[in-house]
């Protein structure tokens, strides 16, 4: 087969997602092109589906809030109210549960692989977690309003919509972060929360190399006050003096949910890494994530993080030092960084090392098959058992995927069990044709002979999903 068969086949499985049956061929006639082709200004693929807005999905929630914080009182009264509340935040976890089918189903049907994986890496990077039942419930719109769109665009641009968005706020505690020299600091018991602001240095821009302190994280807190999300008070309407004093507060919407209160932050010039912002409001905080978002050291943080994710868990120096040039030169545009991930000699050796994730390998799986997954509750299942559970990270650091986090023994015991299921319920009648499909050049012998010689179709394609190079891409 011609050398691009091979490149064609490390495109669809490294860059992208895993190979649809007939994609190694189509993509053969040019593998780079393809990859550069999905690279829009527009971002990546959104799911489709009858989704709520921003605005939908936080009037559900402030109803749910709301419900919470009532004081029923009589007893049918508050078993009322206890009642409304479980079927509120039933209705948002559902929601949440039938977005993540959606995005999976767009994993295991797409034909812009690559742009996929570019959109999952930065949702991965600037983790939130639906380990939190606040948070979760934004969570699928986290993805689609602030990851999505922005992903070949400025990291800047990228980086201040997921720290703006509801669903981080939530996540990082920073909702309710007050100033404590802020109009409603002086007046009530309530205090600075720095979640948001180490979070933003260590994970999600310089990181811990990059010489920041204690004091840089408090005063990145102290700017950052004020952002907020909107509460089920906002909306009550009242007359004269309360209207006039919420009108003080001076509660700025913003978008996707994110509103600014004045009343709560922190008053006056903050110095993070040297620098002074004399900024007032929100643009105080956003000037200084900014500034952090184009800091060398996020340049070469991120394009490292980059090589490690797409070709190797110790990914070659040079492969970075062109990552980083090209983050740099561009001033932080992620579509030039991601064509030069493209274009880089090392993205295209042959040899795989990079273990599958539990979803990696779930959603490729179904591409192989040319089947996507049909109901969430299977899906979540094998996921959680896989130990990778549907939108729920463990920490504000991500996913990890490196092999020794995935490739343990009792973790491949599982991805068997689940491998034998799929191959019984399975359709696909040649399994050796299925091969070919699923790995082009890939496809080594031995598991060529392997999959000839098995005993049962069953048994066949176990051995095809769990062959070491349909598990490495």
């Amino acid at each position: 087969m011609a050398a691009s068969s091979t490149d064609a086949a490390i495109a669809v499985t490294r860059l992208g997602l895993g190979a649809r049956p007939g994609e190694i061929a189509r993509v053969a006639a040019d593998p780079r092109a393809w990859a550069l082709d999905q690279i829009r200004p527009e971002g990546a693929p959104q799911p489709a589906g009858p989704f709520a807005d921003s605005g939908q999905r936080m009037a559900a929630f402030l109803d749910y809030q709301g419900d919470r914080g009532q004081r029923a009182g009589a007893s049918a009264d508050a078993e009322a109210v206890r009642t409304a509340r479980q079927a509120a935040r039933r209705a948002l976890t559902d929601d949440t549960a039938q977005a993540f089918l959606t995005r999976a189903r767009l994993g295991a049907t797409t034909a812009d692989g690559f742009a996929e994986r570019w959109a999952l890496f930065w949702a991965n990077a600037l983790t939130v977690s639906a380990v939190k039942f606040d948070s979760g419930a934004f969570i699928d719109l986290y993805e689609r309003e602030a990851v999505r769109p922005n992903v070949f665009g400025r990291f800047a641009d990228l980086v201040v919509a997921a720290e703006q968005h509801p669903a981080m706020l939530l996540y990082l505690d920073q909702a309710r972060s007050t100033g404590p020299d802020s109009p409603a600091g002086t007046r009530r018991k309530v205090g600075l929360n720095e979640n948001l602001a180490r979070e933003m240095l260590e994970l999600h821009t310089v990181g811990a190399d990059a010489g920041y302190t204690q004091a840089d994280v408090t005063e990145l807190a102290r700017a950052l006050t004020g952002w907020s999300i909107p509460r089920p008070q906002d909306r009550q309407a009242a007359p004269g003096r309360d209207r006039a004093r919420r009108a003080a507060l001076a509660v700025e919407p913003g978008p996707n949910g994110f509103v600014f209160r004045a009343n709560i932050h922190e008053p006056g010039p903050r110095t993070v890494m040297g620098r002074t912002y004399v900024q007032r409001g929100a643009a105080q905080g956003e000037a200084i994530l900014r500034d952090l978002a184009r800091h060398p050291a996020t340049a070469r943080r991120l394009s490292r993080r980059i090589a490690a994710h797409f070709v190797s868990d110790t990914p070659p120096e040079t492969l970075v030092a062109r990552l980083e040039r090209a983050w740099t030169r561009s001033d932080g545009d992620l579509g030039q960084v991601a064509r030069a991930l493209i274009e880089a000699p090392e993205t295209w050796t042959p040899q795989p090392t990079k273990i599958k994730t539990p979803y990696e390998f779930i959603v490729s799986t179904h591409r192989a098959l040319d089947v996507p997954p049909q109901r969430i509750q299977p899906l979540r299942q094998a996921l959680v058992e896989m130990g990778q559970p549907p939108f729920a990270a463990p920490s504000p650091e991500g996913w990890p995927d490196t092999a020794a986090d995935w490739a343990g023994p009792d973790a491949l015991v599982k991805r068997l069990n689940w491998a034998r299921t799929a191959a019984e319920t399975a359709r696909t009648a040649d399994i050796a044709a299925a091969a070919r499909d699923a790995l082009g050049d890939r496809l080594s012998e031995r598991t060529r002979l392997a999959v000839a010689r098995a005993e049962s179709r069953t048994e066949a394609l176990t051995l095809l999903l769990m062959s070491p190079e349909f598990q490495r891409r």
